[in-house]
Order: C-alpha cells, then structure tokens, then sequence
C-alpha cells in the first residue's frame, strides 16, 4: 500500500493555479522562471524586555504556538545607554519558516487570522523594498486561533517577511496576490 505524501493546500495551489497564471501574465519560457515564495521570517520586538526578562520568554512561546516551529531569542548587538541596554541582552523573537510550515502558516494568515483584524479591509501593497520581498506588520498577536487571550498579559504586534524568489515588486505582488494575500482594492 503506498501513502501518499501530505502536500499543504497552498503549495498545491502554487503548483496548480498560481504558476500557470504567472507564467501567462509575465511570458514565462521556463517553469523554473516563475517567482516563488522562499521563506517567511516573523520578527517581534519585546519593549519592556531590558525590565523583564520573562517577556521574551512568553514572546518565543507565542511565537512557537502561532508558527508550529521553535521560534528564538534576539539579542542586541551593542551598548544604547538611553535604553538602560546591554551588548548580548535578549530583546526580541524570531522565527523563519520554509517548506510545508511556511504554507500552513500562510494558509492560517490569510484565512483566519487577518480576517480577525478589526476593521480589516485588506493589507497595504506599498511595502514591498523593492527585491521581491514584502514585509507586514501586525499589532496584536491576538488575532491568531492559537493564542489564548486569557493568558495574554500585554498586546504586542511582529512584523512578517515574506521573502520571494521574485525580480521586483511586481512579480512578487502578483505571486503573493495569487497565493490569496488580501490586498487592499486600488481605485483609479
């Protein structure tokens, strides 16, 4: 009896319906041509962390809960006196996510959490650096199924990188359009 292997719904999307429509759009010669998504690297600054330590601690277990994956600790690279900051002090986590994470937990942002965010009407297209590579910040970590917010002492917001094998902005806003990014309708 064979098994099959368990492919995300996004990645069969990708395959399906995302390369051929890019292909069509930009006059792709080779599927290998067709940009991709490579990783998605989420980021969250702790403030009150240099206070209190136990902050990043609860700020990786969240970010562990939401993603699936292990997510770490940052620490500074240098002295800032004014923030009563030490060289080598936690401040932050992270997490990157690649393969089947990254389209589960793409899949779980655009269909559940984003829709949670109140008075949603789409994220904003303009953040994009230019590379092919597209960055949104979110202020509460709320919105994900997998935080309880009884438990939840201080709202906090990360910011989420989507890092795409595209050339610019375009074929990076046009994959992540069909991959199901809710971008906010431009009205000309």
């Amino acid at each position: 009896m064979a098994t099959t292997k368990y492919t995300p719904r996004l990645a069969r999307k990708y395959k399906d319906e995302v390369v051929p429509a890019l292909s069509k759009k930009f006059g792709y010669k080779s599927v290998m041509q067709t940009p991709k998504l490579k990783k998605i690297a989420i980021n969250r600054g702790v403030n009150g962390a240099v206070a209190d330590k136990k902050l990043v601690e609860v700020a990786v277990e969240e970010l562990s809960q939401i993603t699936g994956q292990k997510a770490v600790a940052t620490y500074s690279k240098k002295d800032i006196s004014n923030f009563k900051l030490r060289k080598g002090m936690p401040i932050g986590a992270r997490v990157t996510l690649r393969g089947e994470k990254m389209y589960e937990f793409l899949d779980r942002l655009i269909s559940v959490a984003l829709p949670r965010v109140r008075d949603f009407r789409g994220i904003n297209d303009k953040s994009f650096d230019g590379r092919g590579n597209y960055t949104l910040g979110i202020t509460e970590q709320i919105i994900f199924p997998e935080i309880d917010i009884d438990k939840v002492n201080k709202i906090t917001g990360m910011d989420i990188t989507f890092v795409t094998s595209g050339q610019n902005n375009e074929e990076a806003y046009e994959l992540l359009k069909e991959l199901g990014m809710p971008f906010k309708k431009t009205t000309n």
